[in-house]
């Protein structure tokens, strides 16, 4: 049985080269995989492994100056859902492309799992779904509004062309885990919003305490891992992963005309070239073939 860890942290990194080196020697000592981000904002991403291999992980990070209040999610499977680590560098655990948000000096009101249902059924409250288009298009809360971003990075342009609507609106925005609410409510609060309000731990939380019953979630939560989605319980759901766009797909959908595994699907068929097609035949082979010697494609490990 594999545990899945899906966390972040906004803190200071002073040199998050420095820390780096450490946090991948212990991952690949632990024989735990998946991916972290460093920034100079914090960490972010998620990673898997045997218990006493993601307890060694969590406990290195949150001895780092900080991180002692760091917090995470947990799931479990019986496949490993990744099949090497990546701890990378980069500007922003989450990328807004903002550079005055900091969510670290203010964010907005964290509204808890079990209060959600009714801070967005208020008719005075906006609720906003923070996710890219593809993942809402996958599962959403009733009445959300979808901004149909294609990367969290269009989010600011998408509100200065909105905002007018929402005149005299509470603010109710949510994403997968939380993250990328830090940024957002941060955002909307530099922009003069004061009542804004996010879902705390974000829709696995929520999907995970509050009955299916009393659930206002409608459909399966897109997830960055093996699993693809989750529902309630954080029970695998049923997508599979198109691995010429990265899209969430159903079974019914690999009967379409446009589908080749490994190489395309009907969201994505006519948005790539012949050669793309050729090279993800190619990617594919080699991956198929690193399986039958019982080995990672492309190694297991990305410095």
């Amino acid at each position: 049985m594999y545990v899945i860890c899906a966390l972040y942290h906004f803190a200071h990194v002073p040199d998050p080269a420095a820390v780096k080196p450490a946090l991948l020697e212990l991952c690949l000592t632990q024989k735990v995989k998946g991916s972290l981000l460093l920034a100079h904002e914090g960490i972010n991403g998620t990673i898997a492994g045997s218990r006493s291999g993601i307890d060694s992980v969590l406990n290195h990070i949150r001895s780092l100056p900080g991180f002692s209040d760091l917090e995470w999610k947990e799931a479990q499977d019986d496949e490993p859902p990744f099949g090497k680590m990546r701890v990378r560098l980069k500007k922003e655990i989450v990328t807004m492309g903002q550079p005055n948000v900091d969510p670290k000096a203010h964010v907005g009101h964290y509204v808890e799992p079990q209060d959600w249902n009714d801070l967005i059924q208020a008719e005075d409250v906006v609720v906003i779904d923070t996710r890219n288009d593809y993942e809402v298009g996958i599962g959403t809360f009733e009445g959300a509004i979808d901004p149909k971003t294609e990367s969290f990075r269009d989010f600011p342009a998408w509100w200065a062309n909105n905002k007018d609507r929402f005149h005299n609106k509470r603010v109710a925005m949510f994403c997968t885990g939380g993250i990328r609410c830090e940024k957002s409510t941060n955002y909307l609060i530099s922009e003069g919003i004061e009542d804004v309000y996010h879902l705390k731990g974000g829709i696995l939380r929520y999907l995970e305490e509050v009955p299916v019953e009393d659930s206002t979630w409608q459909g399966d939560c897109y997830v960055f891992d093996n699993r693809v989605s989750v529902g309630h319980g954080l029970k695998v759901g049923p997508h599979k992963l198109c691995h010429g766009c990265r899209r969430p797909i159903l079974p019914e959908d690999t009967k379409h005309p446009g589908f080749e595994y490994g190489v395309s699907c009907h969201q994505c068929f006519d948005e790539t070239s012949d050669s793309d097609k050729m090279r993800f035949r190619e990617r594919q082979k080699q991956m198929q073939l690193a399986r039958e010697r019982n080995e990672n494609h492309l190694g297991s490990i990305q410095l």
